[in-house]
C-alpha cells in the first residue's frame, strides 16, 4: 500500500472514530457531564473537519501525478 492509500485509510478510520466518539458522548453515556459533552463536540468537529481534509488531500496528492 503506498502511503497516499494510508493516508486516506487513516483518515477514513479517524472519521469512523470522531463519530464513535459524538455517538458515544451523546447517547451511550449513562451519565452525562461537561466533559462526555466536551468529547462529544470534539467528536462532530472531527467527525466534520477529517473529510474536508481527506478531500483537500486527495485532490492535491492527484494533482502532483498530472
Amino acid at each position: 500500500m503506498s502511503l497516499k492509500g494510508f493516508h486516506i485509510v487513516f483518515v477514513t478510520v479517524s472519521t469512523l472514530l470522531c463519530l464513535f466518539l459524538a455517538l458515544w458522548a451523546f447517547v451511550l453515556v449513562p451519565e452525562r457531564t461537561a466533559m462526555t459533552t466536551a468529547f462529544g463536540i470534539v467528536g462532530i468537529c472531527g467527525a466534520v473537519l477529517m473529510p474536508l481534509y481527506g478531500v483537500y488531500f486527495y485532490r492535491k496528492a492527484n494533482l502532483n501525478h498530472l
